[in-house]
């Protein structure tokens, strides 16, 4: 059998990057941020923590918060014509407008 090249990350050098201006430490208040059930947010990972981050084909889309589980967010999206649920932290998330 062959064996897989890459991981979750692979393919993200562009996707994922960040400007300048974004580059460096996070705020605290981001990694505290409170959500609440049935509220729109989009996904937009932080690259300089990987913890309670999403698989890369979710970068951008907008999904509705669930539920919680420790410190990270239930998050629910449609995935072309599946509704997944995916377990993010509040750093990856961002509120819609």
């Amino acid at each position: 059998m062959v064996q897989r090249k890459g991981g979750a990350r692979r393919k993200t050098r562009g996707k994922f990057s960040r400007s300048a201006r974004e580059k460096g430490k996070f705020s605290v208040s981001k990694f505290f941020e409170e959500f609440n059930d049935g509220e729109k947010v989009v996904l937009k990972a932080n690259t300089s923590y990987q913890r309670g981050i999403y698989f890369r084909r979710f970068h951008g889309l907008v999904g509705t918060v669930v539920g919680k589980r420790g410190s990270c967010y239930h998050v629910a999206i449609t995935d072309h014509t599946k509704d997944k649920t995916l377990i993010v932290h509040p750093v990856h998330l961002m509120k819609a407008r």
